[in-house]
């Protein structure tokens, strides 16, 4: 029974029951959790409706675990990815326009196409037909109702219903489709030479009357921005570390708490005895249970030999009975926690005392271990700064209200919020607005630098996030206005443009030169050809962007054909086609799978604008501070 039901958890429990219920991750999987929004904190809201705080951290909770249970590599990096929170937000506003829509359309799932649907699902199947002791097992572990449960899958259903209708409108005709595939799927033999900029700088001439004469008509060209020195305020989280004390005893909690994500590559091998005593077992019933248990437990204190035989004849697990308990190997996550507690506290060959779960008692055997976890000791250092750095993120998240609030208030100097946050205030060198936004990285920052409240008045700019856990406010402290360069500080600038324009224009004319003469048949034996490579419009093999970008303008009607360009690294490329193929000429197999990928393409793009249409419609706000702050 528990080798079945860690089956069921790794496989039907993550991808269904926690995907359907909790909170699906999928575009249609909608249920009726999410007409109940909690009371929490809105990390968004649509229309009138909103999405708590507690709904998208069950959401992302839920994705993670889905992923996990298909063999996905999840870490922090991933979950805490931008990307990654949008996607999942994303997933939750589209489901509700999606129930929004379907409840004012009025789309209905009957109660005999819901009982088909649920009789029909493989999650409740024993020996090919329904088993409804199976279907109320699983609902109680879950704690959910037939009514909740039944719900949910009737929404979802009818989100169903929604898609498959859409996806029906698509269609392709078949001249559109012909010509698609061939365009996709076509390859063509590609060989490309240059002739560089460079080789043509020694052959230029350049007098400095002609630097003289581009430095009179461009001087509007050659001024100098405009400069300012800067005092600023620096509030961050890396800057409250050193007021952030962690205890070893929060580490080891932490530790404890957390055991699933140190197990490392550590597997753990155990067999055991199951006395079952079902669901809604009375007292006496469990009593009896516990009796049988405690009766086999003591046959094994006399004699630990016996307990595949022991396990053969009385455990009620059949997934493990008829192998003498053996579960197999596992790591921390795939058993209930009862058992999982007591296997990784067990030493190899240590037969366990009762251990009570909710499907009974067990009486476990550890057989082996492989791999390693990470130890406390050796995690100690990592968790303790995690911990800091979790703590700061907290003050940070505390104090910046009031950071933004103090250079606001006293605008004309930054030295009470230095005094007030304990900060030393520190002065940049001379910056241009283009420079200061490389420095700060932040455009909005200089943009303030720049206005005239900051600049002429003498204010403190705004608290600017100017990357994530840093808070910056500035105020100019000293400035230059712009004015022209000299001839003598730009001459050696304007001589080197000069020979380089002049060099490209000799390097087109000889690259249009060549050109000419290649269409014409004839080849210059000076140019180096790369060897041909076949390519498609996904896989470039090696060619730039710029150079893919013309290979299927090529007109490919008389081969060789050729093009030519001037690309970004200032060389003239020469395109050769030698020759072109369709993929799926003569290949009927994959001539159909292109055409059924097309199809759903096109299936998916209609499901893809219809949501936009309702986004488009909706009136959807998102609070960026809750998703980025959320450490889900």
């Amino acid at each position: 029974m528990l080798d079945a039901i860690r089956n069921h958890t790794q496989g039907w429990l993550a991808k269904l029951i926690l995907a359907l219920i909790t909170i699906p991750f999928a575009l249609f999987g909608i249920d009726s959790y999410l007409n109940r929004a909690g009371g929490n904190v809105a990390i968004a809201k649509i229309d009138s409706a909103k999405i708590s705080v507690q709904e998208y951290g069950n959401a992302m909770e839920n994705v993670r675990n889905r992923l996990q249970s298909e063999g996905q590599k999840v870490d922090a990096q991933m979950l805490e990815s931008p990307a990654f929170k949008q996607s999942v937000l994303d997933g939750l506003i589209a489901r509700y326009l999606v129930t929004s829509e379907i409840q004012k359309r009025k789309f209905t799932i009957t109660d005999e196409q819901l009982s088909q649907h649920i009789l029909s699902m493989p999650e409740f199947q024993e020996n090919g037909k329904f088993s409804e002791e199976l279907y109320q097992k699983t609902l109680a572990q879950n704690k959910l109702s037939a009514t909740k449960f039944e719900s949910s899958i009737r929404s979802d259903m009818a989100g169903q219903q929604a898609r498959e209708g859409l996806a029906k409108l698509a269609f392709v005709p078949t001249a559109v489709s012909d010509q698609t595939l061939q365009f996709v799927h076509q390859q063509r033999d590609v060989s490309t030479a240059e002739i560089k900029t460079a080789s043509f700088i020694s052959q230029v001439k350049v007098t400095p009357e002609d630097v003289k004469a581009y430095y009179e008509q461009h001087k509007d060209k050659f001024k100098a921005p405009e400069q300012v020195k800067l005092e600023f305020a620096l509030l961050s989280v890396s800057g409250l570390l050193a007021q952030i004390k962690v205890t070893d005893e929060e580490v080891k909690a932490f530790y404890d708490e957390n055991a699933s994500k140190f197990q490392g590559n550590e597997q753990r091998q155990a067999s055991h005895i199951l006395i079952a005593y079902g669901v809604g077992a009375k007292d006496a019933d469990k009593a009896a249970a516990k009796a049988k248990a405690e009766d086999i437990l003591a046959q094994l204190r006399k004699n630990p030999k016996r307990f595949e035989e022991l396990a053969t004849k009385y455990s009620q697990d059949p997934g493990s009975a008829s192998k003498g308990g053996d579960l197999g190997s596992f790591g921390r996550g795939a058993m209930v926690k009862p058992f999982e507690d007591a296997v990784f506290s067990m030493k190899v060959n240590d037969i366990s005392d009762i251990v009570e779960s909710e499907f009974g008692y067990h009486i476990i055997k550890l057989t082996g271990i492989t791999g390693a976890s990470s130890s406390y000791e050796s995690m100690k250092p990592q968790i303790k700064g995690e911990l800091m750095f979790q703590k700061a993120q907290a003050k940070y998240a505390e104090l910046t209200e009031d950071f933004s609030n103090t250079v606001y208030e006293q605008s004309g100097s930054l030295q009470p919020v230095a005094k007030k946050f304990n900060l030393q205030l520190q002065t940049s060198g001379w910056l241009s607005r283009e420079e200061g936004a490389k420095f700060f990285k932040s455009d909005k920052l200089m943009a303030q630098v720049f206005s005239d409240e900051v600049l002429k008045e003498k204010r403190n700019t705004e608290a600017i996030e100017v990357s994530a856990n840093n808070l910056i406010s500035a105020r100019v402290v000293d400035y230059k206005p712009s004015a022209p360069r000299t001839f003598d500080e730009v001459k050696g600038g304007i001589e080197a443009v000069l020979k380089l324009e002049q060099a490209m224009k000799l390097a087109k004319e000889k690259g249009d030169a060549d050109l000419a003469k290649l269409k014409d048949g004839q080849k210059d034996k000076d140019l180096e050809w790369i060897p041909a490579v076949t390519v498609d419009r996904k896989n470039a093999q090696g060619l730039t962007d710029a150079v893919m970008s013309q290979v299927f303008k090529i007109n490919t009607s008389k081969l060789p054909a050729y093009a030519g360009f001037m690309d970004d690294k200032r060389a003239y490329v020469l395109v050769e086609v030698s020759r072109v193929n369709n993929k799926l000429a003569g290949d009927d197999t994959a001539r159909t799978e292109a055409e059924i990928a097309l199809q759903h393409a096109t299936e998916s793009e209609y499901v893809s604008a219809y949501l936009r249409s309702l986004k488009a419609k909706a009136d959807i706000s998102v609070n960026r501070k809750l998703i980025e702050g959320n450490n889900n």
